[in-house]
């Protein structure tokens, strides 16, 4: 299974893909990956099977990828994803109030 950056078109196993995951915004539920070949910078929300780009519209997001077998669990201050046998954590990054 290789999953695109949606900006280069490039292709990344999933270790590779998850592990430039950055930040988990709980509020949001959204993660932050930046691409390991261009740079882009997206946000994006693991669902399981799938990851949503793009702003929710009438409860769908602009653009999907299927991964199938995709897993996630929300924690207090991370998310966790796993997928076959790998698994990856993205920590939430502390805000501090303005």
């Amino acid at each position: 299974m290789l999953i695109p950056c949606l900006a280069c078109e490039s292709r990344f196993k999933p270790d590779e893909y998850f592990n430039a995951c950055s930040d988990y915004n709980r509020g949001l539920d959204l993660v932050s990956w930046t691409c390991p070949r261009c740079g882009n910078r997206d946000d994006l929300r693991v669902l399981p099977g799938e990851l949503g780009f793009g702003y929710p519209r009438h409860g769908r997001f602009d653009q999907r990828v299927r991964v199938p077998g995709l897993r996630r669990q929300r924690q207090d201050l991370r998310l966790d994803i796993s997928l076959d046998a790998g698994s990856w954590r993205v920590p939430t990054r502390l805000r501090l109030p303005a």
